[in-house]
């Protein structure tokens, strides 16, 4: 049976979160006067995302609440016993600048626009709706997704087949009628192929090695490259690069 449905991960897939992040952090920390202690900006941003990724599997394996683990990464980053309150004002700070550098990857648009008449759109995220509900409204392709699922609401996380298969179910479509396309190639990759979607891993600028990559996701380098990957009746797309 044909695709009928693509569900999307969003930061790092239709979302640039990582120069958005890179941007709005190292101009968050040069307001709070927290670059003194590193020898770059760089630096300081390398250790938040170390943190970040540490507090964020907390999150995905049950260990933390989504604002919680917000909270945590603040306090290792600066080594302070800070209250939630406290915690949540610096976290706050940050997003301001943060958000002043969202942006959708510039393939994004002209896929969903390719994709529309013929594919069904959702979103499944590791993140929560409060979030990614306010970003994708922000960007301007809310209205492109019948349906937007978050961790932290349903419960499980990707890679767990509980949580594509959530995405199926909002749907009402089987695995087999889906395809998810993420960006990281075990936790969206890996994780959408064994719950039984058409799994498509997105490797924008190739950071895995070729031993990297699961055997399941059929990779791209564009999102150009969905269209014809799917079958969908256009002429928009290329033929894949990788194998």
């Amino acid at each position: 049976m044909s695709i009928r449905a693509v569900v999307w991960d969003v930061d790092d897939t239709i979302f640039d979160y990582t120069t958005a992040d890179r941007v709005g952090m190292g101009a968050h920390l040069l307001a709070e006067g927290l670059l003194d202690g590193y020898d770059s900006v760089e630096q300081a941003i390398a250790r938040w995302r170390a943190i970040t990724d540490a507090q964020w599997a907390r999150f995905s394996a049950g260990e933390a609440t989504f604002q919680g683990q917000r909270r945590d990464r603040v306090r290792v980053f600066l080594g302070e016993e800070l209250t939630d309150a406290e915690a949540d004002a610096w976290f706050e700070r940050y997003i301001g600048h943060y958000e002043t550098a969202w942006a959708l990857f510039p393939d994004v648009l002209p896929v969903l626009d390719a994709l529309a008449a013929s594919h069904r759109h959702a979103v499944l995220s590791n993140s929560s709706i409060h979030v990614q509900d306010r970003k994708l409204r922000v960007l301007g392709v809310h209205d492109r997704f019948e349906a937007i699922l978050c961790a932290a609401e349903l419960g499980v996380s990707k890679p767990e087949a509980g949580a594509f298969h959530a995405a199926c179910a909002a749907l009402e479509l089987a695995p087999h009628q889906v395809a998810y396309v993420g960006d990281h190639p075990e936790i969206d990759g890996r994780g959408a192929a064994e719950a039984g979607l058409l799994s498509v891993w997105i490797d924008r600028d190739g950071v895995y090695t070729s031993g990297d990559a699961p055997g399941g996701p059929h990779r791209i380098a564009s999102l150009a490259e969905l269209p014809a990957l799917l079958g969908a009746d256009t002429r928009f797309g290329a033929p894949s690069t990788f194998g």
